[in-house]
C-alpha cells in the first residue's frame, strides 16, 4: 500500500516543461528571466516589492536585519511555531523572546503581546521588531498587533512561511508588517523545491536585501565587497518552477480545503476539534489540524496511522520548551503547551485522492 504523506509537492507536466524550458534557455544561475517574472508576480499578489531567495530562513535573516536588529537586542517572536523563526533571530545576534497563542486562531496573542511590551517599556528593554508567524495556513489578528507595535515603535516582522494565498480581513497574507517573508519549502502550500522571498513596500529596502543577498558585491569590474554578505538568492530554474506553480495555487488551495472539509464531515462524531478559523480570516488549507479532548487518544491516533504507513504529526512543539532555547524568556499561559499535548497534524496534500483521505479518516476513527 503506497504510503501517505502529511504534505507532498504537487507537481506535474506544467511544472517539468517551465524547467525544461527554463533550462533550454541557459539562464542556470540564480539571474535570469523567470527569476524575474517570478518576483513580479509574488509582488502582485502580495501588493509588494519581492526578492527570491534560497529559502524561508534566509529571507527572515534578511528581513530582521532590514530592520536593524543587532546583536544583543532582543526580538519578540510567536512560540508556537518551527524553528527558523528563532533561528534567524539567532543569526543576527539577537535574542529571541517568545510569546504565546491565542485560541481563536493559534497564533500570537495580541493581549499577551500587549502585556509583554508594557513589561519591556517599563524595563527599558522594549524589543527591536516582533516576529508573528501566520500559522497553518491563517494569519494572526494583525490589526490589535500592528496597533500596539505602533504604539511602541516597534517593527513587526511577518513570518507568512505557511500563509501564501490567505488573507486577514481581505488583505493578502505577506502585506500585514512593515516587512515579510514566504516560503516555498517542499512540504508548503506551493514549492519551488527550496526557496522564499523576502516582501517590502519599499523598493530600496528590496534592492538593499537582493544585494546582501548576492554577497553584498558592489557593481566594479572586478569582484568589490565593502561589507558581509550572503549567498541567498533563488536560481532562475527554480523561479521557473515557481512560475508553474503559482498559476495552479488556486486549484491547490481549493483542493486542500477539499480534504479540510471531508476530514470534518468523517471525524464529526469524534472527540476531537479543528483549528478554529475566526471570521477575520481566509485560510489555505495548508495542514488540516485537530486536537483532541484526551491526549492518550491523540498518540494512539498517531501510532495507528503509522502502523499503517500514514505520516502524521504532533503540533509545533512551543520553542520556549525547545533545549536550543532553555535561556530565552516567555511570556506564555500554556496555551501552546495545551496545543502541542492534545494536537495532531493530518494528511493535508493537494495530490491527496478521495480514497487516501477516506483511508485515513477509518484508521483514526477506529483507533479513538
Amino acid at each position: 500500500m503506497t504510503r501517505i504523506f502529511l504534505s507532498s509537492p504537487d507537481v506535474g507536466d506544467a511544472e517539468r516543461d517551465a524547467i525544461l524550458e527554463a533550462f533550454d534557455s541557459g539562464w542556470i544561475a540564480p539571474v535570469g528571466p523567470d527569476l524575474d517574472a517570478f518576483e513580479t508576480a509574488i509582488g502582485s499578489m502580495t501588493r509588494r516589492h519581492a526578492v527570491a531567495l534560497s529559502s524561508g530562513t534566509a529571507a527572515l535573516h534578511l528581513a530582521l536585519l532590514a530592520v536593524d536588529v543587532q546583536p544583543g537586542d532582543d526580538v519578540f517572536v510567536s512560540t508556537f511555531t518551527f524553528a527558523a523563526s528563532a533561528n534567524a533571530v539567532a543569526y543576527c545576534g539577537a535574542n529571541p523572546v517568545f510569546v504565546d497563542s491565542d485560541l481563536r486562531s493559534w497564533n500570537m496573542k495580541p493581549a499577551l503581546l500587549t502585556e509583554a511590551l508594557a513589561d519591556a517599556a517599563r524595563a527599558n528593554r522594549l524589543p527591536k521588531a516582533v516576529l508573528v508567524v501566520d500559522l497553518y495556513g491563517q494569519c494572526a489578528d494583525y490589526d490589535p498587533i500592528a496597533d500596539v507595535c505602533r504604539e511602541y515603535g516597534v517593527a513587526l516582522v511577518e513570518d507568512a512561511a505557511e500563509a501564501l494565498g490567505a488573507t486577514y480581513r481581505e488583505r493578502p497574507a505577506g502585506s500585514l508588517g512593515d516587512i515579510a517573508v514566504l516560503s516555498f519549502n517542499g512540504n508548503k502550500i506551493m514549492t519551488t523545491s527550496g526557496g522564499g522571498v523576502l516582501l517590502a513596500d519599499d523598493p530600496t529596502t528590496a534592492d538593499r536585501a537582493r544585494y546582501l543577498a548576492t554577497q553584498a558585491r558592489r557593481p566594479a569590474v572586478h569582484y568589490e565587497h565593502t561589507e558581509i554578505g550572503f549567498n541567498y538568492r533563488m536560481s532562475n530554474l527554480l523561479a521557473a518552477l515557481g512560475r508553474a506553480q503559482l498559476e495552479r495555487l488556486p486549484g491547490m488551495i481549493a483542493r486542500r480545503l477539499e480534504i479540510n472539509a471531508r476530514y470534518r464531515t468523517g471525524l464529526s462524531d469524534s472527540p476531537l476539534t479543528f483549528m478554529p478559523v475566526p471570521d477575520w480570516s481566509r485560510w489555505n488549507g495548508w495542514l488540516t489540524c485537530v486536537v483532541f479532548d484526551d491526549p492518550d487518544v491523540r498518540d494512539r491516533v498517531m501510532h495507528a496511522l503509522d502502523a499503517v504507513d500514514i505520516e502524521s504529526r504532533p503540533l509545533w512543539k512551543p520553542l520556549h520548551l525547545q533545549p536550543a532555547f532553555t535561556d530565552a524568556t516567555a511570556h506564555v499561559d500554556g496555551t501552546s503547551e495545551a496545543l502541542f499535548r492534545h494536537g495532531l497534524c493530518l494528511p493535508s496534500g493537494s495530490v491527496l485522492t478521495d480514497d487516501e483521505v477516506d483511508r485515513v479518516i477509518r484508521t483514526a476513527a477506529g483507533a479513538i
